[in-house]
């Protein structure tokens, strides 16, 4: 691996020596209690802080009661935080990091104010993701949240905290006062140009550094481009740079987009390479003479220590990667790259469940730990058990890691030839083998940790009946689900799965039935072959949503690649050069088709679970053999069986 002695090395921001290059940036947990730091706060930032960065940047923190996000947001718009406060900065001292509170105002982002009738902005214009008004603040109250967010730097400052950093990005209050979209006052806050709207920004600036003195690292986080239309980008940013150095920031933290941004490019989808942003942020860096952290899908140490090697960023922010492997520095440092557990940027767990999940806490995909630390068990088990887990999908295998882990004999069986389950399968759509990549690693860490995987082996009621074992995680995934239509045995028709793994080759004009993830992804398979597409769905829309960044693109490329589609429509019938179909209650005759393939989901395979149950054997039923669903599901439900042996 290559060396990283860039990443690696000290920075000094505003006298405070940063003992390497690497930050984790902020990310909301929703772990509050009633908006002050929680057990569950301080375990999650221990586990956190434990990676070695060596800049860590709380999750939003409240400045002002008109900006709250909910009462799982924290607060530091008064004393009686404090004590919390505290706590959260000393943990992050007691890993060696250098600690940065990051100081926030939803402004008209807010479900929570929005819903009360209270949520403020800049002007009465709704956000292209809740779209409802919040109120036009009146000067009495902009020139009382200036002054709060001083009063909050304060705050931080008494609380231990080595700096604090202003949320100036991604759509929020500072931001909104930037940008033409949602500020369009005439008065000293608003005006035609950017220079004038960042009255707001630069007057928060101020008083913050009033506030804390010179002395005191302040940070800006801002969006280097609103990736929205007509919105600003880089280039309109760079002249009020300097001003933003001049009224008392230390370092900008150059991130990219709003929350209405299409793609989701502020949490970016693996469509967007690692580094995409590099462009802007460089830009950035050539306005300022202060340090830039550098903001892009960023996984690979190897690939931030060059960008800081070219001058292009002064530190290089790890967000999801840090979620997905929090030991990812050490590991590099140690020059186990192979064992770094690479972020999939697949989002279940760290941005859609916290948006659309209501009550739900943070959590990533691919490490359960993380979100989990007071239930996490760090073993050893109380009572060795054998434990017997069948099926090495996602679950199955995170369920063999952690039973190994916690001192369980553990025996891992597999049907299939290889072990992935259905993972392999989804690994091969585009834009999707960083899942591969994530599943090769960990077959890998699973044997490394002493479980063999007994492959092209099929349990059965006797096998169980023979050997007893003391517990059974049944992780066995799903099945096709495989439609009784007239013409499924003609020679033109394969599922998806043959598709995907290059046993059938693609056709010119395919039909492809069912509009779900495993029918939309196999389209854009075939799409990437050069195939005519019709996708047929009986429902009335895809149940891949457009508001997940992947389904977006899913979406836009069948759409950019002509690919027809037919919602709320029913095969009836499969020909040789035709399907025959029901929508609207008229049948049609849709053709040329030289290709059917199906891909109308799957159904839990459980069919060992009577015999678990006749035979009187402990066991849990986890991922798709429970319910098909996602990989978070998986892999939390695999791991928790583990831990409840």
């Amino acid at each position: 691996m290559k060396t990283l002695n860039h990443l690696l090395s000290p920075i000094t921001i505003n006298g405070m020596t940063v003992p390497n290059r690497a930050v984790m940036p902020p990310m909301g947990t929703n772990l509050g209690i009633d908006n002050h730091v929680s057990e569950a706060n301080l375990a999650y930032m221990k586990h956190m802080a434990g990676s070695g960065a060596g800049l860590i940047i709380t999750e939003i923190t409240c400045v002002h009661p008109s900006g709250l996000s909910g009462p799982s947001h924290i607060g530091i718009y008064d004393d009686k935080f404090l004590p919390g406060l505290t706590k959260w900065a000393g943990v992050i001292h007691d890993q060696g990091g250098k600690a940065i509170a990051q100081l926030h105002h939803t402004g008209r982002e807010s479900a929570y104010m929005l819903q009360k009738g209270e949520a403020v902005g800049p002007s009465a214009i709704p956000s292209k993701v809740f779209r409802v008004p919040p109120k036009e603040m009146s000067l009495d109250l902009i020139h009382e949240v200036i002054a709060a967010f001083g009063q909050a730097a304060l705050r931080a400052k008494k609380a231990g905290f080595d700096g604090v950093e202003i949320h100036g990005a991604h759509g929020y209050l500072v931001a909104q006062f930037l940008s033409a979209l949602s500020n369009q006052r005439q008065d000293e806050y608003g005006g035609n140009t950017l220079q004038q709207r960042a009255r707001f920004m630069i007057e928060v600036l101020a008083s913050v550094r009033k506030n804390v003195g010179n002395d005191y690292p302040v940070l800006i986080r801002i969006s280097t481009d609103e990736y929205i239309q007509d919105g600003y980008q880089v280039e309109d940013l760079l002249p009020i740079l300097p001003e933003l150095v001049k009224a008392g920031a230390d370092c900008i933290h150059a991130s990219i987009g709003t929350h209405g941004s299409p793609g989701g490019i502020t949490s970016a989808a693996a469509e967007y390479e690692s580094g995409f942003n590099l462009p802007s942020i460089a830009k950035i860096k050539k306005a300022v003479n202060i340090p830039v952290i550098g903001v892009g899908r960023f996984t690979d140490p190897s690939l931030a220590d060059e960008v800081i090697a070219n001058g292009q960023a002064d530190l290089v922010a790890f967000g999801r990667q840090q979620l997905a492997d929090p030991d990812y520095l050490k590991k590099a440092a140690q020059g186990r790259r192979e064992d770094i557990r690479e972020c999939i940027a697949c989002n279940q767990g760290c941005i859609e469940r916290l948006m659309l999940e209501p009550g739900t806490s943070i959590r990533c995909a691919i490490n359960p730990r993380s979100g989990q630390e007071l239930s996490y068990p760090q073993g050893p088990a109380s009572k060795k058990k054998t434990v017997w887990i069948i099926g090495a999908g996602p679950a199955g295998l995170t369920a063999a890691y952690e039973a190994k882990r916690l001192g369980h004999s553990v025996r891992l069986f597999e049907k299939a030839e290889k072990p992935g389950g259905n993972l392999y399968y989804a690994s091969l759509a585009p834009n999707k083998q960083v899942y591969g990549n994530w599943m090769n690693w960990l077959i890998t860490q699973v044997a490394k940790c002493g479980v063999e995987i007994k492959t092209n082996t099929c349990v059965t009621p006797d096998m169980l009946k023979q050997n007893t074992p003391d517990a059974v995680i049944l992780a066995t995934g799903g099945e096709k689900i495989v439609p009784k239509i007239p013409g499924m045995d003609l020679p033109h028709v394969c599922d998806a799965w043959q598709i995907l793994d290059g046993t059938v080759a693609s056709g010119k004009n395919v039909a492809v039935i069912g509009g779900g993830l495993i029918g939309m992804e196999t389209a854009d398979f075939l799409r990437d072959k050069g195939a005519s597409i019709t996708l047929v769905e009986m429902l009335p829309r895809s149940p891949v949503g457009r508001m997940a960044a992947h389904g977006y693109f899913l979406h836009q490329r069948l759409r950019d690649g002509q690919c027809r589609f037919c919602f709320d429509t029913r095969l009836e019938a499969i020909e040789n050069g035709a399907i025959h179909v029901i929508s609207q209650e008229k049948t049609e005759t849709l053709s040329p088709v030289d290709q059917v393939v199906i891909a109308v989901g799957m159904k839990p395979r459980d069919e060992l679970k009577k015999a678990l149950v006749d035979q009187v054997i402990p066991h849990v039923i986890v991922g798709d053999a429970r319910q098909v669903r996602r990989i978070i599901e998986a892999t939390e439900e695999g791991a928790r069986a583990a831990w409840e042996l």
